[in-house]
This record gives structure tokens, C-alpha cells and sequence, in this order.
């Protein structure tokens, strides 16, 4: 069953996922080598809180933190813990917050000090493939319009995209119907319509598309070790128009005020 939402409903995801890039903004001001990604987790956690919010992910099929925070070769999932942030480390920060009923969902990659080139592409090439996921995301086309522009842009250089893992709707659960995919034909999968909360997430990987599980159960690598990028914007399918519902406007600034 996918659940349509209203004008009203889509409002409060807007508020939910505004306050996902205000504490990703938050984050990335502490984002630095040294600090540990535990720091990191206990950073968002009190800036959603603050604001009246609670972490979608925490306790979420028993995962133990508020952020995912995944470190170079990790695509997604990682745990926060005592690992600390080094010069050229990629890290990819996801984050979730519940509020008035309902769920934000958004996700970023930053570089830590320096990274190489070829990880600096990566990253803008994967936020590229957002926005033109995005672009395709009308009402009227269909799932498979998004993963196919997602694929065909990143393929193109010799990325990856990850398949055992997927954007998915959203609304007052954290994932809802229809599952999707970075990757597709265009012309299949579900048909967009009005009233539609998606969140669409490319994880495209420098490397192999495949990835491995570690021991803890949540935490996905890239199966040959190389770097994986991740962004997710929130997106509402309106009448012949598409809005997104996150920002990253607020990263943004930061990310220039310590250049």
C-alpha cells in the first residue's frame, strides 16, 4: 500500500525535513580530523532534541544511535563509535527526526581536510545524480525514470551504483512503500503521482558495486574497500510541479564559512 499524503501532511514533512539539514549543518561544523564519530552522534542528538524532535534512527530496528555515520569504504549504516575522523576521510552522515508525527530523512557526504581528486568527483558526481534523479521524479513518469538517470549519469565514469539497497517512500514511518532504486528502465516501477513522499538516495560506490555486512549487523562496506558516496534528499510529487522537501542550503554555508 503507498499512503498519499495531503497539502497539510507534506507541510509537516517539509518542518520534519528542514530539521534534518539544520542538524546536518550542525554536524558539519564539527566535522574536523580528530573528532571522534561518537562526538558526532552526540552533537545531532542534542540539536534535535533541542528542537523539539526525536532521532528517527535510534532504536529503529535496534540500531543504538542517532546518526548512520559511514566513513570512507562504509556505504551506509555505520555505527558511530570511537573511531576517529582523519585528513581525507570521506564520511557520509544520514539522519532522522520525528516530529509532530512525522519523519525527515536526509542524508550528505563531506570530506574531512583534504581528500584526493578522485574522492572530491565521487563526491560532486553522486550529488549530481541526486538532482537529476530528482529532475525525472514527475508526476506521470515512473520509478524506474529515477534509477535509470541515477545510473546512466554515474556508469558513465566508471562509478558503481549500489543495488542491495534502495530510496524508499516516507511519511510516518521511516520507510513506507514504494521502494526506490538507484538504478532502472525508464517507463517501469511504480507510476509517480500527486500526494507521493519519496526519499531518493544514490549510493554510488568508486568501485565494485557489490558490498559486505560486518559482524555488527548494520554496517555496509564496499566489497573491494574503496570509497562510497551518499546523498538523500525527501522529494513530494505535486501536480506538475516536484518540491524537495530537505535542504542542503544550511550544509552548504557551513561547508563555506571554513573554507
Amino acid at each position: 500500500m503507498i499512503y498519499y499524503k495531503s497539502n497539510e501532511e507534506i507541510e509537516l514533512l517539509r518542518l520534519s525535513s528542514l530539521l534534518v539539514g539544520k542538524t546536518l549543518a550542525e554536524v558539519a561544523r564539527h566535522i574536523k580530523p580528530g573528532i571522534t564519530t561518537e562526538a558526532l552522534d552526540q552533537v545531532a542528538e542534542t540539536f534535535i532534541r533541542d528542537h523539539g524532535a526525536i532521532p528517527a534512527f535510534k532504536g529503529y530496528g535496534g540500531f543504538p544511535a542517532t546518526l548512520c555515520v559511514s566513513v570512507n569504504d562504509v556505504v551506509v549504516h555505520g555505527i558511530p563509535g570511537n573511531q576517529i575522523l582523519q585528513d581525507g576521510d570521506l564520511v557520509s552522515v544520514d539522519c532522522g527526526v520525528v516530529m509532530n508525527g512525522f519523519v525527515g530523512d536526509s542524508a550528505y557526504t563531506f570530506s574531512v581536510g583534504e581528500v584526493a581528486e578522485e574522492v572530491r568527483l565521487l563526491m560532486e558526481r553522486t550529488k549530481e545524480s541526486l538532482y537529476l534523479g530528482i529532475q525525472a521524479a514527475t508526476a506521470g513518469k515512473r520509478i524506474g525514470d529515477i534509477g535509470f538517470e541515477i545510473q546512466n549519469y554515474v556508469e558513465q565514469f566508471g562509478y558503481s551504483v549500489v543495488r542491495d539497497l534502495v530510496g524508499h517512500g516516507v511519511g510516518k514511518h521511516l520507510h513506507e512503500k514504494p521502494e526506490v532504486p538507484n538504478y532502472g528502465r525508464r517507463g517501469t516501477g511504480t507510476m509517480l503521482q500527486p500526494g507521493l513522499v519519496i526519499c531518493i538516495e544514490p549510493m554510488i560506490n568508486l568501485g565494485t558495486r557489490t558490498v559486505t555486512q560486518d559482524k555488527d549487523g548494520w554496517t555496509i562496506r564496499t566489497g573491494d574497500g574503496r570509497p562510497s558516496a551518499h546523498y538523500e534528499h525527501a522529494i513530494a510529487i505535486k501536480e506538475g510541479t516536484t518540491e524537495i522537501l530537505s535542504s542542503f542550503e544550511e550544509i552548504e554555508k557551513v561547508l563555506e564559512s571554513k573554507h
